[in-house]
């Protein structure tokens, strides 16, 4: 079945409350890709995020971003006083998110919501911390521990906490019941909005697509939790971390610092943390693409307190046995492999094991530099795999095209025939449009003809990433139209009952 969708973050959402949240916003976006013949709405991670901003550096796999709960949904409900957020500084620029100003009120606006929530809703929240206690309790006590040590990262709190010392635990399950309470109730909200938002993605044909990093954050309640499925020392600390070799790109690679996974462990008990993650993550959305799929074969990794990337090595990774478990247990039909990068023949042997769809980006395609372009040829795609211009790492197809070198821009005008009238962004969504990839997804920036300035995320860089909220009205009759011809053009369109 041949699909479309797009590309956009929840944050990237328009509100007047400083970041693009599940409320409203969320529904009538559902609402406009439905209108569009679109099929898939893909967005970003949805934990929640610390330093840097980057959904995929989250506290919890399992957690929602506490930022995304939307405050007028909550009015409605009566958690909130329209009076308890309004005319708060939520951020001078509504194209752009300033995650300063939420760190500074979101939480506290998020407390009164909580309480009300205990008061009128006792028993739902209730079932809900029974119902994910597996995950919650932890995260919970993670929380309200990083809060009493003033944020920060648990390799840095006392000793019997970073070892979790049953006494020292329950000493602080006591101590700070109120604070793991009201994480707890966080969740719930999360949880209840994400739930309501779900139902109307499904009424309306929506498919939600995910995206579960590979590795988690060292900084998290996974690895705080559950020490022994990772590459740790005696002392708790990484013994070697993640990352990419030197290329074209970096002379130094690139210096992830995520904690490795103790696959040979792992493998003893059938992958169970695998398993429990990615189950969880499937109750959440209908599609899930998996990060860097090439780890899976084989992953880099550098010494722990290395100053860059250049002194890794390639190690064996599960290979199929990992896909083959989660096949028997909660099913792979439903998953994406995310198979960019350098990638082996060996790599490539993987997926077609595992029968995952990859992933093509038109943007590879006209690299002279890289050299492996033909293979993101639309000519060359096969059906089995999603199809992109770009994705949230690359730029948009405007800032592309100004960005790359004149050869490779003008071998891409020629191939893909772009012209002014048409307009050379929607030029190359037909590329792929075209193609005969399943599906095909192009960010929203691109729909909008967006230039370079509107990139979601530059790799490797910190400060100005993750920030980019799109103009409160556009959803025009003329843009829903103009793609939903595109759909209908290249038998994009679901049918009814086949979506």
């Amino acid at each position: 079945m041949r699909r479309s969708g797009v590309l956009m973050a929840i944050t990237s959402l328009p509100s007047a409350w400083g970041v693009g949240t599940m409320g409203a916003a969320a529904r009538e976006f559902v609402d406009f890709l439905a209108a569009a013949g679109q099929t898939v709405w893909q967005i970003l991670p949805i934990g929640p995020t610390g330093f840097g901003d980057s959904p995929y550096q989250v506290f919890s796999t399992y957690a929602g971003n506490p930022y995304l709960i939307d405050l007028d949904d909550l009015a409605e409900e009566g958690l909130l006083e329209r009076s308890e957020y309004e005319g708060r500084p939520w951020g001078d620029d509504p194209l752009s998110v300033d995650y300063g100003a939420l760190f500074r009120g979101r939480l506290e606006v998020l407390g009164r919501a909580v309480s009300r929530l205990r008061e009128t809703r006792g028993a739902e929240l209730a079932s809900f911390c029974a119902r994910e206690s597996a995950w919650l309790e932890d995260y919970a006590l993670f929380m309200a521990i990083k809060d009493a040590c003033q944020g920060a990262p648990w390799g840095a709190w006392p000793e019997p906490l970073r070892r979790r010392d049953e006494e020292a635990l329950a000493a602080a399950r006591h101590d700070l019941a109120e604070r793991i309470d009201y994480w707890q109730g966080v969740q719930c909200l999360f949880f209840r909005q994400w739930d309501r938002l779900r139902e109307h993605a499904a009424r309306s044909g929506v498919l939600l697509m995910g995206d579960i990093p590979i590795y988690v954050a060292p900084d998290s309640a996974d690895v705080w939790a559950n020490p022994g499925q990772f590459q740790l020392d005696e002392r708790l600390v990484p013994t070697e971390v993640a990352g990419c070799p030197p290329d074209g790109f970096a002379a130094g690679g690139q210096l992830w610092g995520n904690p490795l996974y103790d696959w040979e462990r792992m493998a003893g008990d059938g992958y169970a943390w695998w398993v429990e993650r990615v189950s969880y993550q499937l109750r959440l959305y209908d599609i899930l693409r998996i990060d860097h799929f090439r780890g899976f074969d084989s992953y880099y990794a550098i010494p722990f307190g290395a100053p860059d990337a250049r002194e890794g090595r390639w190690r064996e990774g599960p290979g199929a046995a990992l896909f083959e478990r989660l096949r028997e247990t909660c099913g792979t039909e439903r998953l994406v492999a995310e198979d960019l990068g350098y990638l082996t023949d060996s790599v490539a042997r993987l997926r077609e094991e595992t029968g995952l769809p990859g992933m093509r980006v038109l943007e590879f395609a006209f690299d002279s530099v890289d050299g492996s372009g033909s293979v993101y040829l639309p000519h060359a795609y096969p059906r089995n795999c999603v199809a992109y211009v770009g994705t949230h790492d690359n730029d948009t197809a405007l800032g592309w095209l100004a960005g790359a070198c004149p050869e490779d821009a003008e071998r891409a005008r020629d191939y893909l025939g772009l012209n002014e009238r048409e307009g050379e962004g929607w030029g190359m969504m037909r590329g792929i449009w075209s193609s005969v990839a399943d599906t095909a997804i192009v960010q929203m920036q691109d729909v909008l003809c967006l230039g370079g300035e509107t990139r979601m995320n530059v790799p490797s860089t910190v400060g100005t990433n993750w920030k980019w909220r799109a103009p409160a009205h556009y959803a025009t009759p003329e843009l829903v139209r103009r793609l939903r011809r595109q759909a209908e053009l290249f038998d994009r369109v679901p049918t009814v009952g086949n979506r």
